[in-house]
């Protein structure tokens, strides 16, 4: 029978932590009311993470709340990637059954990656974007269990986690925003060196509102003494004993049940002061056969198997259930939560225990694992099978049986998406790869990747053809490549390619060698470093070869490059010829891309039908290929490209089906940000401002997950800007910049062209025209007419809202003819764009003082079939103020009707606000513009003047500075009757001139809130 509860040195009381435990309830309310919380628990080892996670736990009952716990096992033993959120997982289904089945119903073939149970993986999810619909399916898979009841997800040992948990971890705790969650997590402090790669991870996390870090504190004397009183069964253990246990144990729990245990049975003298004759001190009074066990189940990893164990020690059964048992009894060994193994009661005692080892020792047991474990597989789970031969055979220093198991291991965690681990095992490979003879490399193996189009010995099936060499060095290194840049780990990408570089001869291999090229390219585009020509230097490479996968997307590749910075035409020649290249090799989803850029360079370059066309037709095939990253982004590029059309309801469908594609499919960490931005766009310019705000606070992704992250700031600058918040929209619009070191069109013209509005509003003109000015010296050319368009506009608008300031007046001359020149070089293409030139004409006469009336005219009639009412309020309004000025006043209040609501259905306050003030000062009978404006009249503020409406607009005026003819220009008066205003305003205020009545106007402060603006 296991030895009584009194044997085992833990106390039964539960001593302090007050304040941590109420933390842990707190946090454990706030999920409960649908506020996701994760809590980081630190702490040195022994100090009493795991007890205070148990106490906790004892709290989480169901049906309200359940409760499930995976532990990390230390890297080098297992390694199994995803394994304590795996562990977890499959306690929530042993647990809840048919609700856990139900959850994950249409979500199996994603899962099973994790949970092996849910039988074969889906074939088509092992590409670049299978960790991210891993994750994507793993989150949505956690909402839903969540949704009936509050969830505790606990990982332990965060500091022994693998790279692959700690992504999927730090996913879910960024991304669930409403689901009724809480994670916790433990780490050991003390094992966390300068370059432990779980400081960053913990430093990134705490960063997040909800995530907190909570660590533990050593004891104090009174802890320490409640805590002996609960393990010697007495009310007062002895003060000396007190004394001399806190002294040596320093307050560390685990280190006073050692000492305790010690003392209880009689060893209180003698024992060393270091930490390792501490730890052993309970394995050494154990019997010779107990202890000899407890040394082989060390070298069997955190956690081993009671039949593993069994056939490696090739004991009767009998005896080795009694050594367990009083291994058990000591408090040395505990069953595992899943009852089939043992782990050590702390991981501390395990690794004394394994670092007490004789050299060849470990050697020897480590080798009899591997050999007992390759004969029957099944003595382990099977997902972790692969990775536990590899480092048992490593651990073994048998390099020449290491070398094909790491392979292996690294083969199954690629089929799980665990693209760390797999890259780990690689680079096991490669650390071996000269300690081996060259049988074993020729070996024959699993073929690799052929999803990332390598060139490798072009076998097929299980294994290497007859006659073919087998694995070569470039092969594992390719591997390593795409495992390192699926993993995120992009600069170890760049590292191992440059050496892959390094060992081929580019005239024998040259296909290799570009193959290596496109990589190094991928990867610098996504670290944003320049890549030193790398695309042209890969085509050089692969041009004068058969067509092959290689070279159609080198092709692919040049093209895209060219239609997202300065394409010409010659960029057409690539896309097509990437096209066939690939239809003729096969490459399918190479060519649904290459046709794609091919749509997108149609449209740059005046042919959107065209281009409209090709893109529905890749878009199609993609859904027939089931190649969902292709189809999201052909449904992203048609939804841009219809916006930049001005079909933007049109492009708001698109952008809400990719969406639900990428939703479906596991790709909105990818590709969701970018068909996010794109709906925002659409719900914008059609007027639908407070949905597009809606949708990008709904948006749960961030930095570093998105990749789009300067795009919707962007964004969200722009409803800042027509919310008329400019200090907000100025603030988001510099963080977009700042991220946008690619320089892309697409990036740089709608940023510049948000300063130029920003500044203008401001009244600061020759900013709004700096802004500009950089901008042009860019000298983009023809293909940006939908993005350089509203940017000259608005830039021509800035000027002729200036005209008058002198500091402003200087040099406007030069920068108009800038603005027509840049026009001069674009060629509008649709109805949109037209009228956006008709307002470039009609601002540019405006800031030269030239009669605009034909130009708003033109513009209104282009833009009222277009039906986007951001551009035709602003044409309704200038053609009322130039209606106005030629004394069309019927004219004019009609075209103030429409534009009041226009602008109302833009969204865009200001440009209310505008009109409404127009409506006043030009005295038009426009009611409901003015209601809305709230305009004032002599009796709404200030004190009685007996100023009249229209002396109270002069006034305002003339504080400004500016002169009577200025301001009868301003107010569609003759400069006569301006005149006569001036005086009757000095009569009224007693004063004799102009300064004057300035001053008193400022003193009263009549118009601070309208100057404000």
């Amino acid at each position: 029978m296991l030895a009584s509860m009194e044997q085992i040195a833990v106390s039964p009381v539960f001593v302090g932590r007050g304040r941590e435990t109420e933390l842990l309830a707190t946090a454990l309310a706030r999920a409960a009311a649908g506020e996701p919380q994760a809590v980081l628990v630190g702490g040195e080892a022994g100090i009493g993470k795991t007890r205070l996670v148990e106490e906790f736990l004892y709290g989480v009952g169901a049906p309200s709340a359940v409760a499930a716990v995976g532990g990390c096992l230390e890297v080098g033993a297992e390694g199994l990637p995803y394994g304590p959120l795996a562990t977890a997982l499959r306690r929530l289904h042993s647990e809840l059954g048919p609700a856990f089945e139900q959850a994950a119903a249409g979500m199996e073939g994603h899962l099973a990656r994790l949970l092996p149970e849910f039988g074969e993986a889906d074939a088509g999810s092992n590409d670049e974007f299978g960790r991210a619909r891993l994750f994507d399916h793993t989150t949505r898979l956690i909402e839903r269990l969540a949704e009936d009841r509050t969830l505790v997800l606990v990982v332990e040992d965060l500091h022994w986690s693998d790279r692959s948990t700690r992504d999927l971890l730090a996913y879910l705790i960024r991304t669930l925003h409403r689901a009724r969650v809480l994670v916790l997590a433990t780490y050991r402090s003390d094992d966390l060196h300068r370059r432990h790669p779980l400081r960053p991870y913990l430093a990134e996390l705490e960063r997040l509102r909800t995530a907190q870090r909570l660590e533990l504190e050593r004891f104090g004397p009174a802890e320490t003494a409640a805590q002996l009183a609960g393990i010697l069964g007495v009310a007062s253990p002895d003060r000396v004993l007190v004394d001399r246990i806190h002294r040596r144990a320093e307050g560390n729990p685990f280190f006073v049940e050692q000492l305790a245990s010690a003392a209880r049975e009689g060893c209180t003298a003698g024992i060393p002061d270091s930490l390792r004759d501490i730890l052993l001190v309970r394995v050494e009074t154990l019997p010779d056969h107990t202890q000899q066990i407890l040394r082989i189940a060390a070298e069997g990893g955190t956690r081993v198997e009671h039949d593993l164990l069994a056939a490696v020690l090739d004991d009767p059964e009998e005896a080795l259930i009694e050594a367990l048992r009083t291994a058990v009894g000591a408090g040395v060994l505990r069953p595992d939560t899943d009852g089939d193994g043992y782990c050590f009661r702390h991981a501390l005692v395990r690794e004394a225990v394994s670092d007490d080892l004789l050299p060849g020792e470990r050697h020897r047991i480590n080798r009899r694992f591997a050999a007992v474990l390759e004969a029957d597989p099944g003595l382990v789970r099977g997902e972790a099978c692969a990775a536990r031969l590899a480092n048992y055979w490593y651990h073994a220093h048998e390099a020449d049986r290491a070398l094909p198991t790491a392979l292996e291991a690294a083969l199954q965690a690629r089929r799980r998406n665990a693209f760390a681990e797999q890259l780990r095992m690689l680079e096991r490979v490669l650390e071996l790869w000269d300690e081996v003879p060259d049988g074993v490399r020729s070996t024959p193996v699993r073929p690799y990747d052929r999803t990332e189009t390598y060139p490798s010995c072009g076998c097929t099936g299980e294994a290497h053809e007859p006659g073919c060499a087998g694995l070569q060095l470039v092969d594992v290194l390719a591997e390593a490549v795409v495992a390192a840049r699926r993993s995120g780990d992009w600069d170890r990408a760049v590292t191992l390619v440059r050496r892959a570089l390094d060992l081929l001869d580019e005239d024998t291999e040259p296909a290799r060698a570009g193959w290596f090229r496109v990589q190094l390219a991928k990867t610098c585009g996504h670290l944003e470093r320049p890549d030193g020509g790398e695309i042209q230097y890969a085509y050089r490479l692969v041009s004068g070869l058969g067509p092959s996968a290689v070279q159609a997307e080198v092709l692919a590749m040049e093209a895209a490059q060219g239609m997202l910075g300065h394409p010409d035409r010659s960029h057409m020649a690539v896309a097509e010829q990437a096209a066939g290249i690939a239809r003729e090799v096969g490459a399918d989803a190479v060519e649904q891309h290459a046709r794609i850029t091919l749509a997108g360079l149609y449209s740059e370059f005046g042919e959107p039908e065209r281009a409209i066309a090709l893109l529905t037709d890749a878009i199609g095939r993609a859904r027939e290929l089931g190649a969902a990253d292709v189809l999201c982004r052909g449904l992203n590029n048609l939804s841009c490209l219809m916006q930049s059309l001005g079909r933007s309801a049109e492009a708001l469908d698109r952008a809400r089906e990719g969406l639900q594609v990428a939703g479906r499919t596991g790709l909105l960490g990818t590709a969701g940000g970018c068909l996010t931005g794109n709906l925002v766009e659409a719900l914008t310019a059609l007027g639908r401002c407070a949905e597009a705000a809606a949708t990008l606070d709904a948006w749960e992704y961030g930095p570093p997950l998105d990749p789009y992250h300067e795009f919707l700031d962007r964004l969200r600058g722009e409803l800042s800007f027509l919310a008329g918040d400019l200090d907000s929209a100025a603030e988001l619009n510099r963080r977009a910049r700042a991220a946008d070191l690619a320089r892309q069109p697409q990036n740089v013209l709608p940023s510049a062209m948000l300063a130029v509005r920003i500044h203008a509003r401001q009244g600061r003109p020759l900013a709004a025209r700096s802004e500009l000015l950089a901008t042009l010296d860019i000298e983009l050319t023809t293909g940006h007419e939908a993005l350089m368009l509203p940017l000259l506009v608005h830039g021509a608008g800035a000027e002729a809202d200036s005209h008058g300031l002198p500091a402003a007046d200087l040099g406007r001359p030069v920068v108009l003819r800038r603005i027509a020149e840049a026009a001069g070089r674009l060629e509008p293409q649709v109805p949109l764009h037209r009228a956006w030139v008709r307002l470039l004409d009609g601002e540019l006469a405006r800031a030269e003082g030239r009669d605009a009336r034909r130009h708003w005219a033109e513009a209104i009639g282009l833009l009222r079939p277009v039906g986007l009412p951001g551009p035709l309020a602003l044409a309704l309004l200038r053609a009322a103020e130039s209606a106005a000025a030629a004394g069309r006043r019927d004219e004019a209040r009609a075209l103030l009707e429409e534009a009041a609501d226009t602008a109302r259905a833009s969204g865009d306050r200001y440009l209310e606000s505008e009109v409404a003030h127009l409506a006043g000062r030009a005295r038009l009978t426009a009611e409901r513009a003015e209601a809305r404006d709230g305009s004032r009249t002599a009796a709404d503020d200030g004190p009685e003047l007996g100023l009249t409406p229209r002396e109270r607009d002069v006034l305002r005026l003339l504080t400004l500075g500016r002169t009577n003819r200025q301001i009868a220009e301003e107010l569609y008066i003759s400069p006569k009757t301006a005149s006569v205003h001036v005086s009757n305003i000095l009569a009224k205020l007693g004063v004799s001139g102009r300064g004057e009545a300035a001053a008193v106007a400022h003193r009263l402060r009549l118009f601070e809130a309208e100057t404000a603006v």
